[in-house]
């Protein structure tokens, strides 16, 4: 099938976001020497797809034909909350590892480290690829300790060598590789024999994302991003059917998305003293981080005083549904002072610099729910669950491959349990 026609624009995906195009490397790196395990060998198989920025209503408002279809015959989630902040680093990181942001290290997709010495951010090739950002242990990283292999078409914290570990078989990030392409790679993984075939796999779809920034939510673009994603996967259904493996699809999203305020942006140069404070610009969150302790009370009775369209949080006093305070301050990497735009409300240096949707803003927000269906073998038929929180996504999927635990995690099995046929 020739997907091409369900999504026209796909040529100009590496235009319109320009913080992804640092990587167009598209080798396939394999790690050899590595083998299931006769035991691993007869477990079943995950395909995890996150479409980027799928909000919970995309399917229905879109009329995505198979991903209704298939959440009918599986389970759907009425929708999934990502965590805080609702950015897709973060998000992506958390999907993985059953970990809050601030207890993985990955809080925001911009953000200082040893109080704003260094700096991650995603379009940083070194930054990406260095394991001492990323903690937890990734789904690809239990699978490999237990001696069961894992492929990742793309995934946060996939590039690094994360607890000496990489996927079996991954990829930097690019987005030169056509979809037709890429389908045929996964294929290819599950044609391998036994021994090397590799039953935890990772697929990321970020043309819905990318639309959705430039256009806003409510638009034909968008319409033919939802049509490409489930064209993609009715195909990627289509090929793991033909093989006659116990694959188990769970589609996810990272976080929705809003429309912006566009005509009045909260201008940064205006907010931040950077003589006193090293920030960390996110368009919806900015973390400041104080070179001196002796200036955080004067500047956040300023920035309290003077708010308007953000909130302004000491690290001490965010919310705590957030998880994202102090005590979980796990890596230090939080600012000192938080600035979260309000809802529809983006930081930005000029006016000229604002996307027509955005997301990042409070997760309990509608506008910011995800999207969660499962189906297959181990999954209940025709089940609607009401939402929950996505750190909970990683147990699950260790427990259907049958994966034991190698860490505490903020994620519980019993949440998701009840989706399993065998649920006991």
């Amino acid at each position: 099938m020739n997907l091409r026609p369900f999504f026209r624009n796909i040529s100009l995906m590496v235009v319109l976001i320009p913080f992804f195009t640092y990587a167009q490397d598209t080798t396939q790196y394999v790690i050899q020497g590595r083998f299931n395990s006769p035991e691993q060998q007869n477990k079943p198989y995950v395909i995890m797809i996150s479409a980027d920025g799928f909000r919970y209503d995309l399917a229905d408002k879109y009329n995505a034909v198979f991903l209704k279809r298939k959440r009918g015959e599986g389970v759907m989630a009425q929708s999934m909350q990502p965590s805080f902040p609702s950015m897709t680093f973060p998000n992506h990181y958390t999907l993985v590892t059953g970990l809050y942001p601030a207890h993985n290290g990955i809080v925001s997709n911009t953000f200082y480290s040893d109080h704003g010495k260094f700096r991650y951010t995603m379009s940083d090739r070194r930054a990406v690829t260095n394991p001492k950002w990323y903690g937890g242990i990734p789904l690809w990283v239990l699978a490999e300790k237990q001696q069961m292999l894992s492929a990742c078409f793309y995934w946060v914290g996939s590039e690094a060598e994360i607890d000496s570990t990489f996927p079996t078989y991954y990829y930097h990030y690019n987005e030169a590789i056509p979809i037709e392409r890429r389908l045929d790679i996964v294929r290819d993984w599950l044609q391998l024999p036994p021994e090397r075939r590799p039953h935890m796999i990772t697929f990321y779809l970020p043309e819905v994302d990318h639309m959705e920034h430039k256009y806003g939510v409510t638009n034909d673009s968008v319409e033919e991003a939802v049509q490409f994603v489930d064209h993609a996967v009715k195909r990627m259904n289509e090929i793991t059917d033909s093989l006659g493996l116990p694959v188990n699809y769970i589609f996810v999203s990272d976080h929705g998305m809003m429309d912006i305020d566009t005509a009045n942006p909260i201008l940064v140069n205006r907010l931040v003293d950077t003589s006193k404070f090293v920030a960390g610009f996110n368009s919806t969150i900015i973390h400041l981080y104080a070179k001196n302790p002796k200036y955080i009370k004067k500047a956040y009775r300023e920035l309290k005083q003077n708010a308007n369209g953000y909130e302004v949080f000491l690290k001490k006093n965010t919310p705590k549904r957030w998880h994202y305070r102090t005590k979980d301050d796990y890596f230090d990497r939080l600012g000192d002072i938080m600035l979260v735009s309000d809802p529809g409300k983006v930081f930005a240096f000029s006016k000229g610099r604002v996307s027509a949707g955005n997301h990042g803003f409070d997760n309990a927000i509608p506008q910011m729910q995800a999207t969660f269906y499962a189906w297959g073998p181990a999954f209940k038929n025709n089940l609607i669950i009401p939402r929950f929180t996505n750190v909970n996504v990683y147990p699950l999927i260790a427990q259907i491959l049958g994966l034991q635990l190698m860490n505490t995690v903020d994620g519980k099995i019993d949440v998701l349990k009840n989706t399993l046929k065998d649920d006991k």
